[in-house]
């Protein structure tokens, strides 16, 4: 018999030696944490985890839908039980993987909200002048952002390069990608020149390798550059929607409207799989549309 606590503290501890994310092992440690809970009410103990039947597990998951939550959210700790199932399955702790027999609720299908070009870059300029927000940290902000919009990468990616990691003579990037995948990216003009300037007032603690580093010097975290992308996007923009994936999605869609190939532009943006990527296709289609309806005679 195997404690359902001490199976997750494996499950996470192998997530994390493939290299998962610290916003992944942060999501999946609270789903997981929440899900033992339901089954140790005060004053009772949980069951072991080969004592937790499908019909157990089919309960827990009525109450996800008792407590309101969302279709994505239900999706996402659907999506973390099954993998720690299928982890324990496979490692011989379980005979049989009950999670697998879980209908997981449909999500409508959303296209990403994407930012136009001349918005994107108008909250660039406006943030290399110095407009609307004075941050002593500005050269930094500037950098990052340029990063963001001009190499398409994850806000993962974004915090986790390193100094070495950057060819600013030949204009390349190495990014490590999910499961440490590594890829090469070209870097914009206006990033090199950013990320440039910015090397030039790094405050970096001795020994630092990280690019980006916070006022103590250490590597900047991802949380806090979710705030200063929705700071600088409300003081400038108006739009407090804005964050560190909107400009993956600018990116990606721009360079489609601009006839880059679907292909390139998954490898760019380090898809497994080109349907990940043709949702760009179809933001782009619905732009087309609007063009249509607005200029078509007949329309």
């Amino acid at each position: 018999m195997a404690a359902l606590k001490e199976c997750i503290s494996k499950y996470l501890a192998e997530l994390e030696r493939r290299g998962a994310s610290k916003h992944t092992l942060r999501n999946y440690a609270s789903d997981l944490d929440q899900f033992v809970t339901y089954f140790e009410p005060p004053g009772e103990t949980a069951p072991e985890v080969e004592e937790l039947t499908i019909a157990l597990v089919r309960e827990w998951l009525a109450s996800l839908y008792d407590q309101g939550l969302t279709v994505v959210t239900i999706r996402r700790k659907i999506a973390a039980v099954r993998a720690m199932f299928k982890f324990l399955r496979q490692g011989g702790v379980l005979s049989q993987n009950v999670a697998t027999r879980l209908r997981t609720p449909k999500v409508s299908q959303r296209l990403p909200e994407v930012m136009s070009a001349e918005k994107t870059n108008n909250l660039l300029d406006a943030i290399e002048a110095g407009d609307g927000v004075e941050k002593p940290s500005h050269e930094r902000d500037l950098a990052f952002l340029e990063v963001l919009y001009g190499c398409g990468i994850r806000l993962s990616e974004l915090v986790g390069i390193n100094l070495e990691d950057f060819d600013l003579r030949e204009g390349w990037l190495r990014v490590r990608g999910k499961g440490n995948k590594e890829r090469q990216v070209p870097v914009g003009g206006r990033a090199i020149a950013a990320i440039e300037q910015y090397l030039g007032v790094r405050p970096a603690a001795p020994g630092e390798r990280a690019l980006f580093v916070n006022s103590r010097g250490t590597r900047l975290g991802d949380r806090q550059v979710r705030r200063l992308v929705k700071l600088y996007a409300l003081v400038i923009t108006g739009d407090s929607t804005v964050h560190p994936h909107s400009f993956r999605h600018a990116y990606a869609t721009h360079l489609l409207s601009d006839g880059a190939d679907l292909r390139a532009i998954q490898e760019l943006l380090g898809h497994a799989r080109l349907s990940t990527t043709q949702k760009y296709t179809h933001v782009s289609l619905k732009d087309l549309q609007a063009v249509y309806d607005q200029a078509h005679p007949k329309a």
